[in-house]
């Protein structure tokens, strides 16, 4: 739409009021027509909103996708009529239609708020308290991209809206200790401060003074009335210009203006229904049809999506202004595709395992690859839980961020896996970095929500677990991480890679990297591997999924699977099994999600019509899909136990002659 400049006189007779009825009401009308959805968050923070995108945030309606923008994170993502509701206003790609399709098949208005299905959605929320975490991860993208290219290329804010749910998360908690450790100065987070819960006041469940925790975590914080716009301007005007992250608690009314649901749980999660809309309509003013909004209204808020444009274009004109070195840097370091440096990296690293055929744990054969590759790929930015001398995740080239000082690559998330998963979502979805993070592979179940939203939102996100089985041996079941392998898998739109040597390892690690819309996750040994791979200018295998190690001459009487630390026992069964004539072949399955994308004839000369058995130190999981009803599996049937590796391969049955013992059976069922 084409404001006119008759539009500009519009804009100074609408109200802060008109701008924010708009906006509750297009939430509240959408629930209606959809009987579904939260009206209570729009309707009590559309003055906060209003406020914020009005004459704080920093964005152009027509690009969205603007590098140098504000970001705004909807963290309470239930309240996704909001969100809408003000792309729709200011001119985004949310049409009427959409608005009035919430929640329906097919519209772009979802239940909750995805990335990458709606235009102008940073991130996706509604697993409570990921918004936020999320957000820290955006933020720390913009400090340490500033810290690279300058105020002039990079200059912005990161605003939240967050709930007492999200607060009450323990996700919370680490993701506001991390940001205020590193004074993550330019986010604001925006508390919802209601005092409701699904299940009623929040007083039945806690009692947090929440500006005292977020203080003693190094935040800034206040307190606001959340339905005075005036007060709401100073406070984020001021907190603007803080050098610590910050807390706006606005004091809010759940469900403001219907008179028998606001300030209950009542407005929450549900339709108001018809007569408490009307009566809202009245207490409000907003005497209009459902889903109309009146011309000046709806011309002021188009003049708001627009009013970014003078910044975006000044920062084109600054960007043009840079130097080609400039300009070059910033484009490679958004990290959309691998320098060319990396090709003769990694071909010089693979070049080097097939020669000297190290054996080293998995674990090892990572370090390597990433000292290999880390100053080849500007946006590369690695981290660890408090682990890296035992994830092995620093490279030699790699400089830690510090508070004031983010020109590092290499960020201490300390014991704060969850947040550091959903930091890295963060870091990949403002652009410029391609992040992985290191923990154990036990602990990936702190990780897990935050691995799905990635899966979900097809994120380049790469997660080093390692101690990987019960091959780590004397620590015991509490980290060994014998069901894991199979959780993980399930995740869609997730690559779990179990490497079985150095050159798989590589080849695991270049999966991952060129995998730009999908995250990973590898899996890495620590007891020292084989490397059976000579194959210096080969292909890379892993990529396949699953590939023929051993192909015996005149055919195969069984086919030996396995991943990860099992392809060399299965190697050596091998062995075993031909001193008695019978021919096996050996798989190696490092990835079942990329071996289930092959051709369907890859996959049969793979796999074979022979006996198959299956080699994992985990728990089946979904083994029999690739091994039969008439495969064997030699894996775990519990959980682990503490003892040096080699004492619990022996006494869980993980050996050369329990598996030949299997394959023998195999065979033997097959010629009944």
């Amino acid at each position: 739409m084409n404001i006119s400049v008759h539009a500009e006189a519009d804009l100074t007779a609408v109200t802060h009021n008109d701008l924010a009825n708009a906006v509750r009401f297009l939430a509240v009308d959408a629930i209606e027509t959809s009987q579904s959805g939260h009206p209570g968050l729009p309707m009590g923070m559309a003055d906060v909103a209003t406020v914020l995108f009005s004459r704080f945030l920093k964005f152009d309606s027509a690009h969205p996708n603007w590098p140098d923008r504000d970001r705004f994170v909807l963290s309470a993502g239930h309240g996704s009529m909001l969100l809408y509701a003000l792309l729709h206003l200011t001119g985004g790609d949310v049409s009427l239609d959409d608005i009035k399709a919430f929640r329906q098949w097919g519209s772009k208005t979802p239940g909750h708020p995805e990335y990458g299905h709606t235009p102008g959605v940073e991130t996706t929320t509604g697993p409570l308290g990921q918004g936020i975490a999320t957000a820290v991860g955006m933020a720390l993208a913009e400090r340490m991209a500033n810290a690279r290219h300058g105020d002039r290329l990079v200059d912005h804010f990161t605003y939240v809206i967050a709930g007492d749910g999200c607060l009450m998360e323990g996700i919370s908690q680490e993701a506001i200790s991390l940001a205020g450790h590193l004074q993550l100065a330019r986010l604001i987070v925006l508390f919802d401060d209601n005092g409701i819960s699904i299940d009623g006041p929040t007083s039945l469940a806690t009692s947090d003074d929440q500006l005292a925790r977020f203080a003693a975590s190094g935040w800034s914080v206040r307190r606001v009335d959340g339905h005075d716009p005036e007060a709401i301007a100073q406070a984020i005007a001021e907190e603007r210009e803080t050098t610590k992250p910050s807390l706006i608690a606005c004091r809010t009314i759940i469900g403001y203006g219907a008179p028998d649901r606001q300030g209950t749980e009542k407005a929450h999660g549900a339709p108001l229904g018809t007569e408490q809309t009307a009566a809202a309509r009245r207490a409000l003013g907003w005497d209009y049809q459902p889903f109309v909004v009146p011309l000046p209204i709806s011309k002021a808020w188009r003049m708001i999506g627009q009013r970014g444009q003078v910044a975006r274009l000044a920062w084109l004109d600054r960007y043009e202004r840079a130097t080609p070195e400039q300009r070059d840097l910033f484009v490679e370091g958004k990290a959309v595709a691998l320098p060319g440096a990396y090709a003769l990296a990694a071909a010089k690293l693979r070049e080097r395992f097939a020669s000297e055929r190290p054996k080293i744990a998995t674990r090892q054969a990572s370090q390597q690859v990433l000292d290999g590759i880390a100053g080849a790929i500007p946006g590369l930015v690695g981290g660890s839980a408090d682990l890296t001398h035992s994830n092995l995740t620093h490279a030699k080239v790699q400089t830690p961020v510090t508070r004031g000082a983010f020109a590092g690559d290499y960020i201490h998330y300390g014991i704060r896996e969850h947040g550091m998963a959903a930091a890295m979502n963060g870091l990949a979805l403002h652009g410029g970095f391609i992040p992985y993070g290191g923990t154990f592979l036990a602990f990936s179940d702190y990780s897990r929500p935050a691995i799905r939203l990635a899966a979900l939102m097809r994120l380049r996100v790469i997660h080093v677990m390692t101690h990987d089985s019960i091959g780590l041996g004397e620590d015991g079941p509490t980290h060994q991480p014998v069901e894991h392998v199979a959780a993980l898998r399930v995740i869609p739109n997730l690559l779990v890679f179990r490497p079985a040597d150095a050159v798989e390892t590589l080849e695991a690690w270049d999966c991952a990297l060129t995998s730009e819309s999908r995250p990973s996750v590898l899996c890495l040994s620590r007891q020292a591997l084989p490397t059976f791979r000579s194959d210096v200018r080969g292909r890379n295998r892993v990529a396949r999924g699953a590939y023929l190690v051993v192909s015996p001459d005149g055919g195969r009487d069984v086919t030996l699977i396995a991943t990860g630390s099992e392809v060399s026992i299965a190697l050596e069964v091998a062995r075993l099994l031909a001193t008695e004539h019978i021919r096996a072949a050996v798989v190696s399955a490092p990835c079942f999600a990329l071996f289930e994308e092959q051709p369907d004839d890859y996959r049969a000369t793979v796999l074979g019509t022979a006996p198959r058995v299956g080699i994992e130190a985990a728990v089946a999981g979904d083994w029999p899909r690739w091994i039969g009803t008439e495969g064997e599996f030699v894996g775990m049937r519990g959980f682990g136990a503490s003892a040096p590796a080699p004492v619990l391969y022996r006494e869980f049955g993980i050996t050369p002659q329990s598996i030949a013992e299997a394959a023998r059976r195999a065979i033997a069922r097959k010629k009944q």
